[in-house]
């Protein structure tokens, strides 16, 4: 870690993780926390590995994937600015259960083990925090869980990229764009359908210009009709 600097505490100030903090307490954690400028298509950790550090992202997109026994890889989630990730391994077994690679240049932060969890003791609203982080991603997971079981797989498709622009949404001249590169394969795992689906219907809904997407760019162009669809109101 030669090239890693400590940020300094206005950088990591927008962080979810250390909402509430005093002025004093955001400079510790900054003191505590190394810089990185990681390029895109990096992986940051693997899945099995032991989990030495906490990670957060300062700027850009992590893809976080996991594989199973059969060696079936499956997206589990985007992590974006300000939002943590790698973390929860710390609190349990100590390994990191999923792959994590950068899909942009991305600026991240992290803590050594040790040195998060003397925090935690040290500023309760850090262990706050986190639990209300990780409670609400069991949440989604939940929710997730109830679309594979009750709604159409075009429902969960419009859900998915309504997440998507809720979490990485960028104003476009033809409409609202995710702003990271995005395969149709990612699509798929994020709504529990196969890749093939996912084409059919990205295509339909290209042709009667609800979005575009060109070299993995996505942008949907109607998001009130794809909202309209995540409700069961068309498709």
């Amino acid at each position: 870690m030669a090239t890693e600097v400590h940020p300094d505490a206005d950088a990591v100030a927008g962080l979810a993780l250390i909402t509430g903090l005093s002025a004093a307490a955001l400079r510790q954690v900054a003191d505590c926390a190394y810089l990185r400028h990681i390029p895109g298509g990096r992986r940051i950790f693997s899945q099995g590995e032991p989990a030495g550090r906490a990670h957060a992202l300062l700027s850009g997109c992590v893809r976080v994937t996991q594989m199973g026994s059969d060696g079936a890889e499956i997206v589990i989630r985007f992590i974006g600015a300000d939002q943590i990730f790698g973390c929860a391994p710390l609190l349990t077994d100590g390994l990191y259960p999923a792959d994590a690679t950068t899909m942009v240049d991305c600026i991240e932060v992290s803590w050594a083990r040790a040195d998060l969890l003397a925090l935690m003791r040290q500023e309760p609203d850090i262990a706050i925090n986190m639990t209300a982080i990780l409670g609400r991603r069991i949440g989604e997971t939940q929710e997730r869980l109830r679309e594979l079981a009750t709604q159409s797989v075009e429902r969960r498709i419009a859900r998915t990229l309504l997440r998507l622009l809720d979490q990485a949404g960028q104003q476009a001249d033809a409409g609202v764009r995710i702003a990271f590169p995005l395969r149709r394969k990612d699509i798929a795992d994020i709504a529990g359908t196969t890749l093939h689906t996912v084409s059919r219907i990205l295509t339909d809904w290209e042709r009667r210009d609800l979005l575009t997407s060109r070299k993995q760019c996505l942008i949907v162009m109607s998001p009130e009709d794809i909202r309209r669809i995540a409700e069961g109101d068309g498709g």
